[in-house]
């Protein structure tokens, strides 16, 4: 095939097979980039450290001319030519299977093993490392060195078994192998398989124990004395601390690892450390840092390569920052680096992350905002260059990846015959693979390639594949690290977007609006775990049927030309129903009724918008709501229709809540218990003073008064209320009901998101140490937690997330919390009569609430929505 965009005629003939990028932790920061990246082995080709009882036993038994072959391989290997590093090492392997040389043979399977892992022959490469342990059951070797062999062989065992999704598998095995350096008096070693573990855990979703260990070896490693061999562990925990999100740490960390560097003169250990550090800044949005630290880093390594890295990174914060004169002078840099290197893994993801940042530049001219010579013949040039090279490689991986951004260009360049063309061929290369992230990548861009081509019934195949390998992803794609999660919003949830809009185009398809409602909860959930960094969201489907048979479930979905909504009601088909209308036109009117409704002015205003969002979300599905007898609604919200009181919509006439009991959830998927009707106990903690820079809430005294007067209660006030008491308290016995009366933050931001007390904050990760007893089934869960005084983060398009990610944290089947700073005296009375309805066992929840909030809005003080409509019930409604 020709291509059009090449000065040169480059010819790209049966576009074959693939291999693996390492670019920035893109947005498919998945399997198999985590083991190239992050997963450390105790094996010479990976990691520097040769100062190990096994390495110094196994060279002083070698031959010359075997030792000569085996470092040849090993530089092919740290130059990422993995295929020729694979054919020394064979040839090396027959002479010792020859000579009956069995250490030998243990440890070269050990580097084929990896350099097969890397080559993508995942299958060889389980048989080889199985080789290498088997030998060293039945060969005759040294206690300790044969346990030292085996704990090497199993740390390459468990990354072999990470890729193949034997996570659990994988994390045993690093314990084994842990546990047989720590016998041996290896500390390095059982450094090496614990951070291993770590990354394993956060493989599962397992963020949390992931940091507890992370943290176990920060201060292991501070007890040993300063090494070259110190500094490179602190750098790889640095970098792995980076990934799961923990920037302070992680800068603390690398901070410690550049002193120790410096200290032992190592430019190229120092240059290391630099770069992470750049990384570190980038994702703190520390931008002029940032590039400072790259030049520092290429200003130090003595490798082209490293120097390349860090010229790329910075390449990548100019343009964002378009800073036009230093993306030229970079480009010319770059450019120069690349001629030098020969074909290697290294090099081949330099081309295609280089041809990346080079198309969002094309982005720029395009539109105008960057001054530079448009040159999209020099981005095909790379990546033709980059698909040879990794041929010629045998690396396929990274040529499925350089024909996918290919196909990229075509497609952004309306090429579409073209780009379907090199865009299959990758996706065919992924699906020979079994690479979960890579057919994400191909498919989804096949999908968008088939819509553009008027193709829906292929995109929707397309994106389904998309799809279900991205559910397949979810403790990887979702959760890891800051990176990951700005790109879950530009890169993966319009995955899930653009799936409903195809599925919806073919109107009350049963099958299609019942796979739409499933897209839509799994993005719900995507998002929470997201929001936490960790895959901890437990999910159970659940048919409405089996929940409430007089509740209805509305799941509006805002995309990019019109708002879709479907509306689930029991023993019914499911309907839909759109409006269009572009997205910007949509969160317009959202922002500007959520402006008039929590600022109490402009009632006509308000009114007016009201009734648009009620005509958007309500009026179409009014007489089935009516002829179905139904009772509530049950709302799962998307983007900033999150942040709104659907309490507060209005038809003209009534409000929604004179007419509907009203609940949110986060998808039927979660929290499917109702309200258990027995001995209801109130743990109910508040301030009413002036504390940290927050004013006082008078009111909370009587609020909190009234409360405990329908239960019996335990009660924490201002100085009484602290993070300890509170614990305390909750760890003391079950309360079905916890409200708590104070100020408090709902934000996009997890560590923006907290409860004040009367001398510091409960945040999210504090919620859930709080309310461990209750996860672990000890005491009863929480049936009920009401939070009186708190808002969401004014102007956070996602702070709703920090109060769902509340009500996760804490267990709790169903929470009350406010979406706006609220009326001191109108909350007091509101909860005093909610706390009256609730004690009628005949009303559910939601009902209580709602008639709370018609009581007050009957007040001529309290009509606006501003003093009522804030408190909304997430979670169950019965």
């Amino acid at each position: 095939m020709k291509h059009k965009f090449l000065n040169k005629k480059i010819f790209l003939p049966n576009f074959g097979l693939s291999s693996s990028r390492k670019i920035k932790f893109y947005w498919l920061f998945a399997l198999s980039i985590i083991l190239t990246i992050l997963l450390v082995t105790k094996d010479i080709p990976v990691i520097a450290h040769q100062s190990y009882l096994t390495e110094q036993y196994y060279i002083s038994q070698q031959p010359n001319n075997n030792l000569d072959l085996l470092q040849q391989g090993k530089n092919y290997y740290q130059k990422g030519q993995y295929t020729e590093a694979a054919k020394v090492w064979e040839q090396v392997l027959k002479s010792y299977q020859d000579n009956q040389e069995v250490v030998s043979q243990v440890q070269v399977l050990n580097y084929l093993a990896l350099v097969y892992k890397d080559l993508g022959k995942t299958q060889k490469a389980q048989t080889t490392i199985a080789e290498s342990i088997n030998l060293l059951k039945t060969g005759k070797t040294s206690d300790i060195q044969s346990n030292l062999l085996l704990a090497q062989a199993l740390n390459t065992q468990g990354t072999i078994q990470l890729i193949q999704g034997q996570t659990e598998t994988a994390i045993d095995t690093w314990k084994q192998a842990a546990a047989i350096y720590e016998g041996a008096g290896d500390k390095t070693g059982k450094f090496i398989s614990q951070i291993n573990q770590a990354q394993g855990l956060q493989t599962l979703g397992q963020y949390r124990r992931a940091k507890t260990l992370l943290e176990e070896l920060v201060a292991e490693l501070q007890s040993q004395p300063d090494s070259l061999l110190k500094a490179q562990g602190l750098r790889s925990l640095g970098v792995a601390l980076q990934t799961i999100g923990d920037l302070a740490q992680s800068k603390t960390i690398l901070e410690k690892s550049l002193a120790i560097s410096k200290q032992f003169k190592s430019s190229k250990d120092v240059s290391a450390v630099v770069f992470s550090l750049g990384n570190v800044a980038k994702d703190l949005a520390e931008y002029d840092m940032a590039i400072n630290n790259y030049q520092e880093a290429v200003n130090l390594s003595p490798e082209i390569q490293g120097k390349l890295s860090a010229k790329l990174n910075q390449l990548s914060v100019v343009v964002k920052l378009q800073r036009w004169e230093a993306v030229e002078s970079l480009i010319l840099a770059i450019d120069n680096n690349l001629a030098q290197l020969a074909a290697s893994r290294p090099a081949i993801y330099s081309r295609i992350n280089f041809a990346e940042t080079l198309m969002i530049i094309e982005r720029e001219i395009q539109s105008g905002k960057a001054t530079l010579k448009s040159d999209t013949a020099k981005i095909a040039q790379l990546l033709a260059t980059a698909i040879q090279q990794a041929r010629e490689i045998k690396d396929f991986r990274s040529e499925a990846y350089a024909l996918q951004e290919l196909g990229k260009l075509y497609q952004e360049n309306s090429q579409l015959v073209e780009a379907k063309k090199l865009t299959q061929q990758a996706q065919n290369i992924a699906q020979e693979m079994n690479a979960a992230d890579l057919l994400a990548l191909t498919a989804t861009q096949s999908g968008a390639i088939a819509k553009a081509q008027g193709d829906i019934d292929s995109a929707i195949a397309a994106y389904e594949t998309a799809f279900n390998n991205i559910q397949s992803l979810r403790g990887d794609l979702v959760a890891i690290s800051t990176d990951v999660q700005f790109d879950f919003k530009e890169s993966i949830e319009p995955i899930y977007r653009e799936y409903v809009g195809l599925l919806l185009e073919k109107g009350d398809n049963q099958k299609n609006l019942k796979q739409a409602r499933q897209v839509i909860e799994a993005l719900q959930i995507a998002e929470l775990d997201n929001y936490f960094k960790d895959a901890c969201v437990d999910n159970y489907p659940v048919n409405i049927d089996q929940i409430d048979v007089q509740a209805a479930v509305i799941y509006p979905i805002i995309l990019s030309d019109r708002l879709e909504v479907i509306l689930s009601i029991p023993n019914q088909p499911l309907h839909h129903y759109s409006t269009k209308l572009v997205k910007r036109q949509v969160e317009t009117t959202l922002r500007h009724l959520y402006s008039y409704m929590s600022r109490g002015y402009i009632r006509e205003e308000s009114f007016r918008l009201s009734q648009r969002v009620y005509k958007w979300l309500i009026a179409p599905a009014e007489a089935k709501l009516n002829s179905n007898n139904v009772k509530t609604l049950v709302f799962v919200l998307d983007g900033l229709l999150r942040n709104l009181p659907m309490s507060a919509l209005h038809d003209g006439d009534r409000y929604l809540i004179e007419k509907y009991n009203i609940a949110l959830s986060p998808g039927l998927q979660l929290f499917p218990q109702g309200l258990q009707r027995k001995k209801l106990d109130i743990l109910a903690a508040g301030l009413t003073e002036a504390r940290q820079g927050f004013s006082s809430l008078p009111a909370v005294t009587g609020e909190i008064k009234e409360v405990t007067k329908e239960f019996p209660a335990k009660t924490l006030l201002n100085q009484d209320f602290t993070r300890d008491k509170f614990k305390k308290e909750l760890d003391s016995q079950s309360f079905p009901i916890v409200h708590l009366a104070t100020h408090g933050q709902f934000s996009s931001n997890p560590q923006e998101t907290f409860l004040l007390t009367w001398s510091d904050r409960i945040s999210i990760l504090d919620f859930d140490r709080l309310f461990q007893k209750r996860r672990l089934g000890i005491l009863e869960p929480v049936e009920l937690l009401v939070m009186s005084a708190c808002q969401t983060a004014a102007g956070d398009n996602r702070a709703t997330l920090g109060l769902a990610g509340l009500a996760l944290r804490s267990g709790a089947k169903s929470t009350i919390a406010s979406l706006w700073s609220v009326n001191d005296e109108s909350t007091a009375n509101l909860m005093k009569e909610f706390y009256q309805q609730l004690n009628n066992p005949q009303l559910s929840k939601a009902e209580a609430l709602r008639q709370a909030q018609i009581k007050i809005m009957a007040n001529p003080l309290y009509q606006h929505p501003y003093f009522w409509a804030s408190f909304v019930l997430v979670g169950n409604w019965l």
